[in-house]
């Protein structure tokens, strides 16, 4: 059994939300609260989420963690 970690991120639309939640549809649970951050690069704000998941599975590198 393998402990995954992802970060979400997206701009701040609904994109990153829809995001976030199909993972928590696909059984990856929230790690911690979002963070938002300016991108003064691209004039935007910009979101990220944390999330984990116990799979039955040894971990490797070359997993495709969105996949899981």
């Amino acid at each position: 059994m393998a402990l995954l970690y992802r970060l979400l991120t997206e701009e701040d639309t609904s994109a990153f939300c829809h995001k976030v939640s199909e993972a928590i549809a696909k059984g990856w649970e929230l790690h911690g609260s979002p963070s938002y951050a300016f991108d003064p690069s691209q004039n935007v704000m910009r979101c990220a989420q944390a999330v984990t998941k116990t799979v039955e599975a040894d971990y490797t590198p070359e997993m495709k963690l969105g996949q899981q």
